[in-house]
């Protein structure tokens, strides 16, 4: 019952997750019919792209404060909403202003759920099965993506209004998100540190963990007391160590060039001698490689542990860009090999970074910050992807693929020193266990 009862918990939350990858890619199939029917210049174009990302930094930003006011479960009704809305409102938009003010309203959706939703899931898992449970956040991210991809392709036969239907079709499952966070409960660590409501978050904790329920709650009580030590403010010093990992962590995220690639893949590979359709081909390749490798990790996050993966992963991503910035400095393209280093490079990705950040940035903080603390880590991922989005055909065009990719590269390096001597396993403690380590008093 238990574990049946969690993973369902756990699976409705990560529908955010699925949401949340679909709103971020879905634009792609879009985006040259949108430019054509309001006859948008190149800056209008540009800011119809991005104007998403920018309300995913604001969201990010500002996703800790409804989450502890109202509740992890209050504020993934909001995300819920803010798709739906954003789905039928850009679908149904009649001008450019509106059509904007909806991308930006699901971006905020984006934003939020990045710092909610593997919170929630964080807080109600069992130690023994958070890294695959938070896991499932990510797996559906790249789902959503993958999925994103094939409506656009079936939904693009339709005529000139195509692109209205590829944006609409995001309602559906909007809706179900909304309906479906009505059957999962509270998180039980938000009714305790945030509403004093022990009796309400026993029966959730009775759920999750029927042998020590009774520990547990007490366990979470005392991490709010540390005598008396423990402050909210996620600056205040004791904190130190998580705020650094988590900073640290999201930055190598995206100075490993996971974006620039996602965003601008049939454009790297052109710039490699392909031509357009095989371009196009190979990119749906890393889709597919994304998807494997990423319900590969989720199944041996809990196994092998957070920091293998990452060992692991560093090394798979130094590897496959310095080949990919070798072949570009050479020019010898021999047809398939930079898709070939680049597919590589998302195995690899997908199965580290990809997979651990969310689930490490939810469970280093203590209860009292946590949603300050995925918010700052969630808000600086978001940030930077947002620089290296807007950096990288400048740098592509300027500096060439074989300087731009062993600078991706040589953050890896970094990463992988990063990892080796400073990241802390998480695997089979309780988040208090884990606050323990990581709080200094």
């Amino acid at each position: 019952m238990r574990k049946h009862s969690v993973l369902a918990w756990s699976m409705v939350v990560a529908l955010g997750g699925f949401l949340f990858g679909f709103d971020t890619a879905v634009i792609s199939g879009a985006e040259k019919s949108i430019q054509q029917f309001w006859h948008l210049s190149v800056f209008e174009h540009g800011l119809t792209i991005s104007i998403a990302l920018i309300g995913t930094v604001i969201g990010s930003l500002f996703g800790a404060r409804p989450s502890d006011l109202f509740g992890r479960k209050n504020t993934l009704y909001f995300v819920a909403a803010a798709y739906l809305l954003s789905s039928v409102g850009t679908a149904l938009a009649d001008n450019w202003y509106l059509f904007l003010t909806f991308r930006l309203l699901g971006g905020l959706g984006v934003g939020i759920s990045s710092v909610t939703a593997p919170i929630y899931i964080s807080e109600v898992s069992p130690a023994d099965r958070r890294g695959r449970l938070v896991g499932l956040f990510q797996f559906n991210v790249v789902l959503g993506i993958l999925i994103s991809y094939l409506s656009n392709y079936l939904i693009s036969q339709g005529g000139e209004t195509s692109w209205r239907w590829m944006l609409g079709v995001q309602a559906f499952p909007s809706l179900l998100f909304l309906v479906l966070i009505y059957f999962i409960p509270e998180s039980p660590r938000w009714l305790i540190l945030k509403k004093g409501e022990t009796g309400r978050a026993l029966e959730i904790l009775r759920v999750i963990n029927p042998l020590n329920c009774e520990q547990e709650l007490e366990s979470i009580k005392n991490s709010n007391l540390h005598d008396g030590s423990t402050s909210d403010n996620l600056f205040s010093g004791q904190y130190k160590t998580p705020v650094v990992l988590a900073v640290l962590f999201a930055f190598f995220n995206q100075v490993s060039g996971i974006n620039a690639i996602i965003y601008y893949a049939p454009r790297i590979f052109e710039m490699a001698g392909l031509g357009a359709h095989s371009s196009l081909l190979s990119t749906v390749g890393l889709g597919v490689i994304n998807f494997i490798f990423t319900l590969l990790a989720i199944n041996v996050i809990d196994k092998v542990g957070r920091r293998i993966l990452m060992l692991i992963g560093s090394a798979g991503l130094i590897i496959s860009l310095f080949l990919v910035a070798f072949t570009f400095y050479t020019g010898h393209f021999n047809g398939f090999a930079i898709p070939l280093y680049m597919m590589v490079f998302i195995a690899f990705f997908a199965f580290s970074q990809g997979a651990v950040i969310w689930v490490f940035i939810s469970e280093i903080f203590p209860n009292q910050v946590r949603a300050k603390g995925q918010t700052l880590g969630s808000s600086t991922h978001w940030v930077m992807a947002a620089i290296i989005a807007f950096c990288f055909p400048y740098l592509a065009e300027t500096l060439g693929g074989a300087v731009t990719f062993s600078f991706f590269g040589t953050m890896m390096v970094c990463q992988l020193v990063f990892v080796w001597k400073f990241m802390p396993e998480t695997k089979g403690k309780s988040l208090e266990q884990i606050e323990t380590n990581m709080v200094m008093h």
